[in-house]
């Protein structure tokens, strides 16, 4: 389990920040390849655990509509790519 990331009794993945969690939901969408208006959007804090987690509903959080529209993440995608192609030699 990554580090900061517990589980809630809902089942989600709890995050004990709200810069953790959207460090999560960046690497989410590093990680997995999302069509457009799929996949996590934001972080919202629980009313049960008091926690953080990620959330497919609501306006995207800015940051990471910000790193979708500079590319940043395409190219983060790209370089954990090549980076596991390499391992392979």
């Amino acid at each position: 389990m990554l580090a900061g990331m517990k589980k809630c009794t809902s089942g989600k993945r709890a995050y004990g920040s709200e810069s953790l969690a959207l460090e999560a939901l960046i690497e989410a969408h590093i990680q997995f390849n999302y069509r457009t208006g799929s996949g996590p959007v934001s972080v919202y804090l629980c009313d049960e655990c008091g926690q953080y987690h990620l959330t497919s509903k609501g306006l995207m959080n800015e940051r990471l509509a910000a790193a979708l529209t500079d590319g940043s993440i395409a190219r983060q995608r790209a370089a954990v790519h090549w980076q596991e192609r390499f391992k392979k030699l």
